[in-house]
């Protein structure tokens, strides 16, 4: 299931996400090695497919749900 978070610039996306909805997660019940938190400005190589697919499957820990959170998505 995927989630997409828009909206005009500085109006708060990347607050909901980290920390209010990694917060909530957390609070949940989710283990935070189960959070993957990426940011593309701060890591522009993960805008390759591959590379981004290769990064997320290094960080899955089981067969649990994992939650992958992207900041700063541009196409």
């Amino acid at each position: 299931m995927i989630k997409v978070v828009t909206g005009i610039r500085r109006c708060g996306k990347s607050y909901l996400l980290d920390p209010i909805f990694k917060n909530y997660l957390i609070s949940s019940g989710i283990q935070e090695n189960h959070i993957i938190k990426l940011d593309l400005i701060e890591n522009s190589k993960y805008r390759d497919q591959m590379e981004l697919f290769n990064y997320v499957m290094q960080k899955i820990v089981d067969k649990d749900m994992h939650y992958v959170l992207m900041i700063e998505v541009i196409g």
